[in-house]
Formats: structure tokens, sequence, C-alpha cells
């Protein structure tokens, strides 16, 4: 285990993967990046787990592009970058669009690639030992990969200045960008609050969660027009159907747990 760039842990219905390579402060690599994806894969068709979560060990939660995997990068060819570079653009793509809901704890320097994890995640909590930097430019690269999610999640306003820039960004302004959803004191709360978000996420339909996370992905940015509008009452008029929500509106009705609160 010890050499594995990822940890997966299973508890209940709950699943934590968790990146591992301190040493390097969990810089991705080819290897890592097989891994990540390797799990997310894994959980996805694990019917068993209804929530996700994301953290890491050692001191920072990403430095985001390992270095000896840029080295080695730069002296390939464009075609040789290209599927390289796929791979990442396919682990992030997996993340952003799994069915279950993902949470993220971090606790440490988050930078580049490491911001793009976040922002494909749904739900992302931080301490104030947390940094955050689109670091790439520093390097004499682009944050390409991870810009749709980036912009997706802090607006491309914020996203011009910053990736430009490479500043730091500090917590308060990571929550006022929207990067960040919850604020922790420490890691004792860190876990405490993800401990009380899993458990409203496992209060909801597995199925119900599932679409409505697509749905939120394929509407986002598009205007209100009427294909819009009939494909949400197309939506709730197919899912009002489905056994599922059968379920939670009688229990609701009945005053009970539907079958899926354990």
């Amino acid at each position: 285990m010890g050499n594995n760039s990822v940890l997966t842990l299973i508890e209940g219905e709950v699943a934590t993967l968790t990146l591992n390579r301190p040493q390097f402060h969990n810089a991705f690599d080819e290897q890592m990046i097989e891994e990540l994806l390797g799990a997310l894969e894994s959980v996805s068709v694990n019917d068993s787990i209804r929530v996700v979560i994301l953290a890491a060990n050692g001191s920072s939660f990403s430095a985001g592009a390992d270095l000896g995997w840029m080295r080695r990068a730069s002296r390939m060819t464009e075609n040789e970058n290209l599927s390289d570079a796929r791979r990442l653009a396919c682990l992030l793509s997996t993340l952003n669009k799994l069915a279950k809901p993902t949470i993220a704890l971090v606790h440490g320097p988050a930078y580049g690639g490491g911001i793009g994890i976040l922002c494909c995640c749904d739900i992302v909590l931080a301490t104030p030992a947390c940094r955050f930097k689109l670091s790439e430019v520093r390097l004499g690269l682009i944050p390409a990969v991870i810009m749709p999610y980036v912009i997706a999640a802090i607006g491309a306003r914020h996203t011009r200045r910053y990736a430009l820039t490479a500043e730091t960004i500090h917590l308060d302004l990571a929550l006022k960008m929207g990067l960040v959803h919850i604020k922790c004191k420490d890691d004792k709360e860190l876990k405490a609050d993800c401990d009380k978000l899993s458990n409203s996420l496992l209060s909801g339909g597995a199925e119900a969660i599932g679409d409505a996370k697509n749905f939120l992905l394929k509407i986002s940015g598009y205007p209100i027009d009427s294909d819009l509008i009939e494909e949400s009452a197309c939506r709730i008029a197919r899912r009002r159907t489905q056994d599922e929500a059968k379920e939670g509106i009688e229990a609701f009705l009945e005053k009970r747990a539907p079958v899926w609160v354990k």
C-alpha cells in the first residue's frame, strides 16, 4: 500500500480517496492520474457507495503537476503530449460527471491541477492553512485542461485575473469567489463538517441526486428558453414515475424514513 499514489477506504456507503504522494506534496504524475481515474471508475459502478470524499495525506492537498512529469513531457513530441494530456482531461471529466456526490477536504495548499480537482467536486471544505494558486504561467505553461472547470466554479472574470497573475488566493477570498464552500477552523472541524454533509447527502435518494447533478451540469450557462423549459418539465415528469420517488413521497406522508436511510 505504501507505493500507492491513491488510497481507497470504504466505510459503509462512503468512499474516501486519498492522494498519497506526501513527499511530493501530492503532485500529479502519470501514476497518480491512472490510479485516481481507476479509483473513480471503481466507485462509480459500486452501487453500495453513495458519497465520495477526496482527501490528501501530508502537508499539502496537491501542488499540481509533478515537475519531473512536466520535464518528461517537455521532451516529448506534441502528439505524445496530446496523448498524455488526454489522460488528465479524462480524469477531470470523470470526476466532474460522477453520478455520486463528491466532497473535497482541503487541509493545505492546492495549486494548478489541485485547484482543477476541487473545481470538479460538488462541495469543498477547507481550513485556514490552505492556499490556492493557478501557478502554471510561472512555469511557462497554461491551465488549459482545468480551465473549463475553474471558470464553471469561480467565473470567467476571476479566472482571467488569477490564471494570468498566478497570485496566491487565501481562504477568505476563495470563499467569496466560490472556490470553497465551507471554512473549517482546523482538521478536527474539517472531519466533523464532512461527516455532517455526508449524512445530509445520504438522506437523499441516490438516483435523484445523480439525476439532479446530471441536469445541473447539462444546463449550467444555458439560456432559459423553450427547449430548457420543456426539458425541465420532462425531467420531473420522468422522475415522479420512478420507484425511488414513489417511496420518498410515501415515506414523507407516512412520517417515516425512506428505505435508503439506514
